[in-house]
């Protein structure tokens, strides 16, 4: 069961502070929110965590060794990452790309094994995306497309999945069809991670949320404790709450003065 820290982490860009001693988390058994503004930090502190951006200060370690001391290749075993609009410019079919997802563990240029294969369909069977398998993925539709990218990222079995803004461009039903995918990823040996804009399906969906305002965390906890009016009104300069509708968590945001 990995676990993924940050204690302090700062980052810097062009001599400007986009990050500032952020202390974060994250393990199994979470689907986690991280929210706030654009231009928070929110993908910086994915890509950070990911070893793809440097820190200006502080530490991160995977299941307490420095993340510098890992391999890519011990990274990518560990640690899933979809990136933001799930990008697949490749012209392959769908079951190729997810089968390319087991690369971590295995060498699936040359083909898979039986093992591997089992991974492969259960991966396309949890994104509810066999019977795509047959096509090239560059045909399918922004919310069938980040399925895709989801499955691939499930048969690299990592045990930590990072996932930026997966929801972002999506109608409605894919966007609930791709976080309850998410969802029902996390067991007691895996988490996801997730940025989102919208608060409404963090509230839903997210047992845990970070807030991040201008390079800090500003508020985590649970839904409730998260979305205050106080934080919302803080952070977005919104007047906003979070209410319950026929059930469901909704975050209610009245008109601003333009």
């Amino acid at each position: 069961m990995a676990r993924l820290t940050s204690k302090n982490l700062s980052v810097q860009g062009n001599n400007v502070s986009i990050l500032n001693e952020v202390s974060v988390t994250f393990g199994p058994e979470e689907l986690v929110g991280v929210i706030g503004p654009n231009g928070a930090g929110k993908t910086t502190l994915l890509k950070s965590l990911l070893g793809l951006l440097k820190p200006s200060s502080g530490d991160i370690t995977l299941d307490g060794k420095t993340l510098g001391s890992w391999s890519r290749i011990d990274i990518a075993k560990r640690i899933g990452y979809l990136a933001q609009g799930a990008p697949c410019h490749w012209p392959m079919t769908v079951e190729r790309i997810v089968e390319i997802g087991c690369s971590p563990h295995s060498l699936p240029l040359w083909g898979i094994d039986a093992e591997d294969r089992k991974i492969v369909e259960n991966a396309l069977r949890l994104t509810g995306i066999s019977h795509l398998r047959d096509r090239i993925v560059t045909s399918l539709s922004g919310g069938e497309r980040t399925l895709v990218m989801i499955a691939r990222c499930l048969a690299g079995r990592a045990e930590i999945l990072l996932a930026d803004e997966p929801v972002t461009g999506l109608d409605p039903r894919h966007q609930i069809k791709v976080i309850q995918t998410l969802l029902s990823s996390v067991t007691k040996n895996t988490g996801v991670v997730m940025v989102l804009h919208d608060l409404s399906l963090a509230a839903r969906y997210c047992t845990r949320l970070i807030l991040i305002h201008e390079g800090r965390v500003t508020a985590e906890g649970d839904p409730t404790s998260v979305l205050t009016p106080k934080n919302l009104s803080d952070v977005y300069g919104i007047d906003a709450s979070l209410r319950e509708i026929d059930g469901q968590a909704l975050v209610v945001c009245k008109d601003i003065r333009i």
